[in-house]
């Protein structure tokens, strides 16, 4: 496998639409690289400009060493894997998978031998002979991807390749897929518009934009300091609450007249904040108890495990929706009235212009 790197990478379409911009990203060999993003954002752009698929309007495409920029697609050694498995639907699964092999000239023998071994390890041995209109969703995904797989390529791309199955399948096809990476330690770039996706499988992930990354970082970095309010609020189920407010001048902070947070916030008394806390450390007093600010419960979402509250928050000038997310047991019901308690070491803070910004010691 080989590392993948783009420097500098900007995609203008004619009529001077932005595709990507400027974008410095970097898949290490063997890495499980996730872009995330909501639809048009550039991801799949991004994702094709590096099977040469699209030009790039300026910057350069490096995989395993070497500048690929001017290189048609049959020679940079890419497999790419779509939504839309992209079967012929004439061959038999044992054809699918050689196809590639054999218009590269290899040899019958060791073509015998590859479409075995990765027949065995995706679980389609017995499906050799089929054609794909007789194979369910994710077996024909299977395929697509061991058609990928067979050929030995530097890097894998996947554009969005579990979109077209079911919920449970999904789940499935995606753990097969996070071990069969491991096992064969590949190179891949994923593309996926589902934050769920993008947070379970990737060793890192890159948050896009309109063209632009925002931040690249572990999972779990993401979610615990995203770098900006669109980061923040895009990955986490339910998403991360946004409140605007200020700092007040005897410490704490306010939005619309209600106090939310007695910590003294970064920045100036006045100057404007957003504070963001994750819906699950939102803790709900029934019964008034507590000196929190009050909160009307508008909806209850109930999820089997937890529920998920969306609350009102009564007094000054209508402060703003906020979810939180409670254990069943005790959860209050719809028209109660709540104290909540937002806690201090896990707020989150975002000045003016939505970037993050730490809080005090």
């Amino acid at each position: 496998m080989a590392e993948v790197r783009l420097e500098g990478v900007s995609r203008i379409f004619p009529g001077g639409a932005v595709g990507v911009w400027e974008v410095e990203l970097t898949a290490e060999d063997s890495e499980l690289l996730v872009l995330v993003g909501p639809s048009g954002s550039g991801k799949s752009t991004l994702l094709r400009i590096v099977a040469g698929l699209e030009e790039p309007t300026a910057g350069r495409v490096w995989i395993g060493g070497k500048d690929v920029t001017a290189l048609p697609p049959q020679r940079r050694n890419v497999a790419m894997v779509f939504q839309s498995y992209a079967l012929y639907p004439h061959k038999s699964v044992r054809e699918n998978l050689a196809f590639g092999l054999r218009a590269r000239g290899t040899p019958g023998a060791e073509i015998a031998a590859r479409v075995a071994d990765v027949a065995e390890a995706l679980g389609i041995g017995p499906l050799l002979d089929r054609r794909p209109a007789q194979l369910s969703g994710g077996q024909r995904q299977r395929v697509a991807l061991g058609r990928a797989i067979v050929r030995e390529p530097h890097a894998f791309l996947l554009d969005e390749p579990l979109s077209n199955l079911d919920p449970a399948l999904r789940i499935e096809t995606r753990a097969e897929l996070a071990r069969l990476q491991r096992r064969i330690e590949a190179t891949m770039l994923y593309v996926t518009h589902d934050q769920e996706e993008a947070m379970t499988l990737g060793h890192r992930v890159a948050v896009v934009n309109d063209g632009r990354i925002l931040q690249i970082a572990p999972p779990m970095t993401l979610y615990r300091e995203p770098a900006n309010l669109f980061v923040a609020g895009f990955l986490g189920s339910p998403p991360m609450n946004l409140i605007r407010g200020a700092a007040r001048e005897d410490g704490g902070f306010e939005a619309a007249g209600v106090e939310l947070a007695r910590v003294r916030p970064p920045g100036r008394a006045g100057e404007p904040l957003v504070l963001g806390v994750r819906p699950h450390e939102v803790r709900c007093a029934s019964g008034g108890e507590g000196d929190g600010p009050e909160a009307l419960v508008e909806l209850v979402e109930p999820l089997g495990s937890q529920t998920i509250l969306h609350l009102a928050l009564v007094g000054g000038d209508a402060a703003g929706p906020l979810t939180a997310v409670v254990t069943p047991e005790g959860a209050p019901a719809h028209g109660e009235r709540v104290r909540i308690h937002l806690p201090e070491e896990r707020l989150h803070w975002f000045d003016g212009r939505g970037e993050r910004i730490r809080a005090p010691v």
